[in-house]
């Protein structure tokens, strides 16, 4: 039994050693002054810094008893009667040893010393008061530790998701655009170097900015640009491609990569399955902390429809759950199908 509470004790002491003693030390301090204050009756001024000191000793005494010890041994495992007895036991145990020393220093004051073996009830209680303040602290301290984290755990969980989400984007984009360079590699087009330059900076975009919770609005707006100029360069003059914007970009910040995965899907499941004149019209207006996006790409006929299973597309659900995660409350998606064309209209509040 000794040996393990000796380990107990050796543990305890040692994840204290690691805690910052600073806070220890300014409390005890202060709760020294506050002593002093509310005793010193403006004379005998050394004999109460003497008993005070005392107090605190002996109140330090039971505190750490109770914490390197008793909650160990008893109130962790949940012998919530055995810990109140112990705690008990301990104070009673203290009691005569601190009214002896009390005693001794008041050795000129017999009023004093009768006062102090008359009041071993009061001094008894006082300590077992401390003790269960230090048991309140300790599981009011504990459960902060453990609220705390629960949400440092949630975060990473959260952060694990939105990082797995994020690695799924569409890379459809990806290889179609490369195939494009190739083709114009081989006829020794002038578009290969603008492709390559533009290809560049979204894949710096996506690799090196991307990591962060938020992005400039600038930037991901850029990012949109570059994605359709690439497209126009794909499906030439027979798509008409237009991306309008209203409001200011300035100072406003979003999570990345919100928006271009709904664009992706209005030319994977929209142009790419037609023939002839096709269209994307992209509008983007930012009011006040509010960003609305309306797409609108047109639809062939001659294509079964399957947007109501393509809305169950790993896509679709990816983004609709990194819009549960990062604005929860904060956006409205709307996705219809017509017989002539797509619309889908998002917007998110920023704040």
């Amino acid at each position: 039994m000794i040996t393990k509470w000796q380990n107990i004790a050796r543990a305890k002491f040692t994840d204290w050693l690691k805690l910052d003693k600073t806070y220890h030390v300014i409390f005890w301090v202060l709760f020294y002054v506050f002593l002093v204050i509310i005793d010193y009756d403006g004379s005998h001024y050394l004999y109460t810094l003497i008993k005070e000191l005392i107090n605190i000793i002996f109140f330090g005494v039971i505190v750490y008893i109770n914490l390197l010890f008793l909650i160990p041994s008893y109130l962790s495992t949940k012998n919530f009667f055995y810990y109140l007895i112990s705690l008990a036991i301990t104070a009673a145990i203290l009691t005569p040893i601190k009214t002896l020393v009390l005693y001794l220093i008041s050795f000129n004051e017999p009023m004093l010393q009768a006062n102090f073996l008359e009041n071993q009830a009061y001094i008894f209680m006082s300590s077992y008061f401390i003790g269960i303040s230090a048991t309140i602290y300790h599981i009011i301290n504990d459960w902060l530790i453990n609220q705390r984290e629960k949400k440092e755990l949630k975060s990473q969980t959260l952060q694990s998701e939105l990082k797995f989400l994020k690695s799924q984007i569409n890379p459809h984009f990806l290889f179609n655009t490369l195939n494009s360079l190739y083709a114009l590699t081989i006829k020794k087009s002038d578009l290969a170097p603008e492709i390559v330059l533009k290809l560049s900076e979204m894949m710096r975009y996506m690799l090196y900015e991307c990591n962060e919770k938020e992005v400039p609005l600038e930037k991901e707006i850029n990012y949109i640009k570059n994605y359709l100029e690439l497209e126009k360069i794909r499906h030439g003059s027979d798509c008409k491609i237009l991306f309008n914007i209203e409001g200011q970009l300035e100072n406003r910040f979003i999570a990345p990569l919100m928006f271009i995965p709904f664009i992706e899907n209005s030319f994977k499941h929209g142009l790419n399955k037609q023939l002839g004149d096709t269209y994307v019209h992209i509008d983007m207006k930012i009011e006040g902390e509010e960003i609305i996006m309306l797409i609108e790409n047109s639809k062939s006929h001659s294509v079964p429809s399957t947007h109501k299973k393509r809305s169950g597309g790993i896509g679709l659900v990816n983004i609709k759950r990194r819009l549960e995660l990062l604005y929860p409350g904060k956006y409205l998606l709307e996705i219809n199908e017509n017989p002539n064309n797509y619309l889908v209209n998002l917007s998110i509040q920023l704040i």
